[in-house]
């Protein structure tokens, strides 16, 4: 394997996000319960996991301000824009798939 300097490993991982993040973007038909059914986390949980990092390293963040960062507009604008109804499928998917208490 390939030996990485701590500063490459975080810039390739930085770009690697970046290119997941263009994605989605480009990729608004895919909706978050597609990708919570299928993968386990959504876009709302790439904000959550960006918020907490930030937080960690001391810089305070909404989560309107996260979300904004990972969907490249206001939450409330891409939702309006792109997110339908999730169908009866859908729903019975993802609770199929949530852990059980």
């Amino acid at each position: 394997m390939t030996e990485l300097t701590p500063n490459q490993s975080t810039a390739f991982e930085a770009a690697a996000f970046r290119r997941l993040l263009e994605h989605l973007r480009e990729r608004s038909d895919v909706q978050n319960i597609d990708l919570m059914n299928l993968a386990g986390f959504c876009r709302n949980c790439l904000s959550n996991w960006y918020r907490e990092a930030a937080e960690a390293s001391g810089v305070t963040m909404s989560k309107d301000e996260s979300r904004e960062i990972v969907y490249g507009m206001p939450y409330d604008e891409w939702r309006a824009r792109n997110q339908k109804e999730a169908s009866a499928e859908q729903n019975a998917a993802f609770e199929r798939s949530r852990p059980k208490e």
